[in-house]
């Protein structure tokens, strides 16, 4: 429909935040890569930050970045600074955080105060639940690089929430704010949720890191040109077809294009040679169990995969091995 038939709809020129009464003061506690990040979006949804705490010099490079003009202080003059109070310290350490504002009596009531933390919960925040804080778990699935364009990637980026019945409706709306998605996660069910993030993400940056290693060994001057199209399109298959997507030797069974693998991986790579096996293992399981592995080849290559032999009739001539040349 054409917009002059909505005469009901009337946009506003869009203003600076700062000019906007804004309707919640926040802080951060712990002004790393994400909590900057998070700041920055709720400034943009016409919040205003008011103070940070962060001592290492990343921190105070980042806070002068993305939060210009929020002072930095200690954690308890940002909760006596804050209604919303965003908690943005590594998961280890959150449990005593909370519990030492706590027992100074920095936490306040009816505060909003929210971790980042993909592991745990609000049973974490329990001590400050008890001195009358409103909490909230808010973790942006999203991995952060401490600049500007932190802020652009939370667009569309999906949250793990956790919140109390009655703060579902505040944790939704915050989100949505920073430019998110809410995916609700029962917290009993964090755990699993935050190695699950960790496992696709965490570990591709290593896979990645260690593939353009082993290509710069092999004499190729752009490594990163040669695999961002082949990964782009791995990931783009995997995520539309799941486990239909897997190809490469160890779907097809080449046992003996994988001993010779694991061969050169031991020369030249030691370090890698555990991961490639664990995670060959891994494919070849899924492959059988969806079909895409024959079981009559799957004898050799389990053989290499369990103690990186080399495969019957020799690493250049597999028994029973294919050539069609299919995939990476």
């Amino acid at each position: 429909m054409n917009a002059s038939h909505r005469p009901e709809q009337h946009p506003e020129p869009r203003s600076d935040p700062r000019d906007r009464p804004a309707r919640l003061t926040v802080g951060v506690v712990g002004a790393g890569r994400v909590g900057s990040a998070l700041a920055a979006a709720l400034q943009l949804a016409g919040h205003r930050p008011v103070a940070a705490s962060g001592v290492s010099d990343s921190s105070v490079r980042r806070a002068a970045a993305l939060l210009p003009d929020v002072p930095l202080v200690a954690p308890a003059q940002v909760l006596a600074r804050a209604d919303l109070v965003l908690l943005t310290v590594p998961d280890d350490a959150l449990p005593g955080l909370v519990e030492g504002l706590v027992e100074t009596g920095a936490v306040r009531p009816g505060q909003l105060l929210v971790h980042t933390s993909g592991r745990y919960g609000t049973k974490v925040l329990d001590p400050a639940l008890r001195a009358g804080a409103l909490p909230l778990a808010l973790h942006p699935a999203m991995t952060f690089t401490g600049t500007a364009v932190d802020v652009q990637r939370l667009a569309g980026c999906s949250f793990g929430v956790t919140a109390p019945d009655e703060l579902r409706l505040a944790a939704e709306a915050l989100v949505i704010e920073m430019g998110g998605e809410p995916e609700w996660i029962a917290e009993e069910a964090r755990p699993l949720y935050h190695a699950a993030l960790a496992l696709g993400a965490n570990h591709l940056v290593t896979l990645v890191a260690e593939s353009m290693e082993l290509l710069r060994d092999a004499g190729v001057a752009a490594p990163d040109r040669m695999l961002g199209p082949l990964l782009g399109a791995a990931l783009d298959n995997a995520l539309r077809s799941g486990d239909a997507a897997l190809t490469g030797p160890v779907a097809r069974g080449d046992a003996g294009t994988v001993a010779a693998h694991v061969a050169e991986l031991r020369k030249h790579a030691p370090q890698t040679v555990a991961g490639y096996l664990a995670m060959a293992r891994a494919t070849a399981d899924r492959a059988l169990a969806h079909g895409l592995l024959k079981p009559e080849l799957a004898e050799d290559l389990l053989g290499v995969l369990a103690g990186g032999v080399t495969a019957p009739g020799g690493p250049d001539g597999p028994r029973g091995g294919t050539t069609d040349g299919e995939g990476a």
